[in-house]
This record gives structure tokens, C-alpha cells and sequence, in this order.
């Protein structure tokens, strides 16, 4: 039996080869793996199926709905392993629209020692999704679908919805283009338009990339750049980042100024973690900022 890399990599060249053909013939069960794959309310379910097809595709002895160890028995498995070890880099190699993080550590999903079949009581929404994906796995596991079929099925729709996003992007960027350039905001309209984006939800990034601009539109009088960006959502302790942003003078690459953004009040566990991340890094860091809009308590200050 080929290994989850292998396997992967096969799924990507056969979906890849014809967006417009769906690879299941059950339309009902398609349709439902199109759902679990397009929603966009919660991004967890379509990460729990790569993983669990994934994982019954790699060794077909598995119960795809057991993709946990504390269930008893010879053929239940660790979603989670599946899913950080090979989904995880699978998803970053062909930028794939999915979260960045595993789906095993949602609230719905973390820590259940239960077969997970259509009966299952899951506590998220939508509820639809977790119908659908439930269902999706006891198809699979009654044989009714192979696990290689949605595997591939699953892979075509996430690469139709880059395509898709791609589209749109180029439309977009083609308009801004054909615009005339002698419109200008004024400085009031620039700022309303800042907070409007800020105001968005999910705007979290939004600050760290206000702030990037700024340096990137400064840089040559500053003799400063901005060293790229790591993960969002991933903690510093993984991604080896000092902070949400980090600064080095133009022909150098150690941390001069690191920047972190807070959307609560500062607290001294946050000062107490910067320090730690300061002494761990062994580099001479100039300035370790951290910002917040929030009252800052005078023993913090």
C-alpha cells in the first residue's frame, strides 16, 4: 500500500486533471461532499474528511468513523496524526482553501472516545455540515462510496474553489487597474476606509498588514524592512517568530524590532512572555513593542 504522502500526491494529479468532472457518480453523496468542502461557516469538516479518507484509503482494515485512539479496538485511529502529519503540509504545498490548523482541536471535535455515526450528537454549527460529514463517513465506511473516490472528490472541489477565488482576484485587480489613477482619497477617507476593513470580521491580520504597509511604503528612508510574515493562526512557539511582525535593517536578517498586536488589554503574562521569547532567541533585539487600543493598566505600563 502506497504511503499518505504517495497517496496524496496521486489524488492531486488525478483531480487536477479535469476541475469540470466530478470523480464520485452518486450525485446525492457529491453533493454533499461539495457542502462539507464549500463551508465557509466552519472550515473544520472538510479537513476531518481529507483526513479520515486519507487515513481508511491508507489502510483499508480502519473504521473511518473511529478517528480517535481512546476508542477501543483494532481499527480506530488518530484523525488528528493524519491530520497535522500529511493534510497539514499536503494543504500548504497546493495552497488549498482550508484552515491552517488541524480540525481535531475544535471544540466539536476534541477529545470524544465515541464512534462518530450519523446519530452522533456533534455541538457546532452548522448543524448541516456536521450531518453531512457524518453521513459522508458512515457512506464510506458501509462501502456504499470508496474513501480514494472522496479523497480525490474532496481535493477536485477545495482546487476548484481556488481556481475560482484566483478568478476573482484577477477581475478584481484588472478593475482597480482600469481606473483612472488621478483619484485620490483624502487623508480622512483613507483613515474612514481603514476602519471600515478593520471593523470586518476575522480582521485580526489586518493591523499587523496596516503596519507592514506602512514600513514597506517608508523603507528606503528607513533603511529598515520587514522580514515575511509567519502563520496567523499558528502560535510563535511553532513558528519560531518573535512576534506578529519583525523588522531588520535592509541588508540583514537578525530582528532589530519585533511587533506585536493585542485586540485586548496588555497584561504582565503577555511582558513575561516576550521576555521569554527575547532570552530563547539569543539575538540582540533593539525594541519589542507590543500594542494595544485598550486602557493600559498603570503596573503594566
Amino acid at each position: 500500500m502506497p504511503e499518505p504522502t504517495e497517496i496524496l500526491d496521486m489524488s492531486f494529479e488525478v483531480a487536477s486533471q479535469d476541475l469540470d468532472s466530478p470523480l464520485v457518480e452518486d450525485e446525492e453523496i457529491q453533493e454533499r461532499i461539495e457542502y462539507v468542502c464549500r463551508c465557509q461557516a466552519n472550515r473544520a469538516g472538510v479537513r476531518v474528511l481529507l483526513a479520515g479518507a486519507l487515513a481508511k484509503t491508507h489502510d483499508r482494515s480502519l473504521d473511518i468513523r473511529k478517528p480517535y485512539t481512546a476508542i477501543e479496538g483494532t481499527d480506530a485511529y488518530s484523525g488528528r496524526q493524519y491530520d497535522e502529519r500529511h493534510i497539514t503540509p499536503f494543504i500548504n504545498r497546493y495552497d488549498l482553501p482550508c484552515n491552517a490548523t488541524t480540525a481535531f482541536l475544535t471544540p466539536a471535535l476534541r477529545n470524544r472516545d465515541q464512534t462518530l455515526t450519523p446519530e452522533t450528537h456533534m455541538v457546532g454549527r452548522p448543524p448541516d455540515l456536521y450531518r453531512h460529514l457524518l453521513q459522508l463517513l458512515a457512506d464510506i465506511q458501509s462501502g456504499s462510496v470508496g474513501a480514494e473516490d472522496v479523497l480525490r472528490e474532496t481535493v477536485r472541489c477545495l482546487l476548484v474553489m481556488k481556481s475560482e477565488r484566483q478568478t476573482q482576484l484577477q477581475a478584481l485587480l484588472a478593475s482597480l487597474k482600469s481606473r483612472d489613477n488621478t483619484f485620490v482619497l483624502s487623508s480622512e477617507g483613507v483613515v474612514r476606509l481603514i476602519e471600515q476593513h478593520l471593523d470586518c470580521p476575522y480582521s485580526s491580520r489586518l493591523p499587523v498588514l496596516v503596519v507592514v504597509a506602512a514600513y514597506k511604503a517608508a523603507q528606503a528612508r528607513l533603511g529598515e524592512r520587514v522580514l515575511p510574515l509567519t502563520s496567523h493562526t499558528a502560535a510563535d512557539s511553532q513558528t519560531g517568530a518573535l512576534g506578529d511582525l519583525e523588522i531588520t535593517l535592509l541588508d540583514d536578517d537578525e530582528v532589530m524590532t519585533s511587533y506585536e498586536m493585542k485586540n485586548r488589554p496588555v497584561t504582565r503574562s503577555d511582558i513575561d512572555v516576550a521576555l521569554q521569547k527575547i532570552g530563547e532567541a539569543g539575538l540582540p533585539i533593539d525594541n519589542y513593542i507590543l500594542i494595544t487600543t485598550e486602557t493600559i493598566d498603570r503596573d503594566v505600563l
